[in-house]
């Protein structure tokens, strides 16, 4: 099996900075009593029952009574975003910041904060918060770029409130999370500024090579990097600065947040071919129609040489109705998964999973070490 595992640390190692510890603890025991934390772990211990996983779902099921105040804080802090907001375009923003997410991002910082020993106070709270609004403003433009008609099991924002509101919405977003990130240790503010300037980089290159199907590894590899570990790798990263953490440890967090964001990106495109739209809350194929090249189409593309003609044929299909569609994409993905490209993602995908483990291995022992390798095991198991 061709590789793409290529993981290296995208910020600089370095000391910093507050430490948490009992100050972090009394901060963060302090202020009102929060909103319910919505359905963010049980989602994840549900994907989990249904995959058979029973073990798992237990430790996500711990992990949701363990982390329930952060997850509160976040959920009162995230319904607040642009609700003050009267255009049209923080009306989008918030159409996508209502339905929860995994809120995976989040949760990661709060838990490399807590490996130095810092709980959720405010500081960990912008953090977090701030990169939960930059992955919503990427999903906003996304959307737009791909037509995407379905977002979490609802109608995409452009759907409800038209193209130009959703792109500035997801600008709303990116300008919100900056400010939010302004009172933070200044590496972690550039270190924000560099992942979004890496996003639309990625982007740019997906933008361009869209609908060619050209099996090339290396540009695949570059956008997701850019797009979807770069996230992770922040998410990590700036939790473990406001924990204090040494450099070895700041490096760690890095290798182990682009580990996990490459593996997490191959297991979406696992389940953009395979995965139920009722779970994943977007219609199945949706990569296909917009002529993104994912990692199983370029393994079924070496192995079936006539399959990037079939899928540029498929993307650019005038279809009489959406059932002649859906039996056209219905028939790309078996013909897909014929290849045994489907499995060998998932394989890919647990590679980078263990990359991501050895990682976590050089970070400080305890139950925040332990947490994050239960999000590491939940990668895999998702469903959606």
């Amino acid at each position: 099996m061709v590789t793409l595992r290529a993981v290296a640390p995208m910020f600089e190692p370095e000391t910093v900075v507050a430490r948490g510890g009992a100050e972090g603890q009394a901060r963060a025991s302090e202020g009102p009593a929060r909103a319910s934390e919505g359905t963010v772990m049980p989602a994840l211990a549900d994907a989990s029952r249904r995959a058979g996983l029973g073990a798992l779902a237990t430790r996500i099921q711990g992990l949701r009574g363990w982390l329930a105040a952060d997850l509160r804080a976040l959920e009162e802090d995230l319904a607040a975003v642009g609700a003050d907001g009267t255009d049209l375009a923080w009306a989008a923003a918030r159409h996508l910041m209502g339905t929860t997410g995994k809120r995976v991002r989040p949760i990661c910082v709060a838990l490399a904060a807590r490996l130095g020993g810092r709980l959720a106070d405010a500081p960990v709270l912008a953090a977090a918060g701030a990169i939960e609004m930059v992955h919503n403003a990427t999903l906003l433009h996304d959307d737009v770029l791909d037509q995407g008609e379905t977002r979490r099991g609802l109608p995409a924002a452009w759907m409800v409130y038209g193209n130009a509101a959703s792109v500035l919405g997801g600008d709303h977003l990116l300008v919100a999370a900056l400010q939010r990130v302004r009172g933070l240790p200044v590496s972690v503010q550039h270190h924000l500024v560099d992942v979004i300037g890496s996003m639309v980089e990625g982007e740019a290159l997906q933008l361009a090579r869209r609908g060619r199907f050209e099996p090339d590894r290396a540009a695949y590899l570059k956008v997701v990097q850019g797009k979807t570990a770069a996230l992770f790798r922040w998410a990590l990263h700036s939790g473990g600065v406001l924990g204090g953490l040494d450099a070895a440890a700041l490096e760690a967090l890095t290798m182990l947040g682009e580990a996990l964001g490459i593996a997490f990106q191959l297991v979406d495109d696992v389940l953009d071919l395979e995965g139920d739209p009722a779970v994943t809350g977007k219609a199945a194929g949706a990569d296909l129609r917009e002529g993104k090249l994912t990692w199983p189409l370029i393994l079924a593309a070496d192995a079936d040489l006539d399959l990037c003609a079939a899928m540029a044929h498929f993307a650019a299909g005038r279809w009489a109705d959406e059932a002649e569609e859906a039996q056209a994409a219905a028939s790309l993905v078996r013909r897909v998964a014929s290849t045994g490209a489907l499995a060998a993602t998932r394989a890919e995908a647990a590679g980078y999973v263990a990359t991501a483990r050895e990682a976590l291995q050089r970070l400080p022992a305890g139950a925040a070490r332990d947490a994050l390798d239960t999000v590491i095991d939940t990668v895999l198991a998702r469903s959606h």
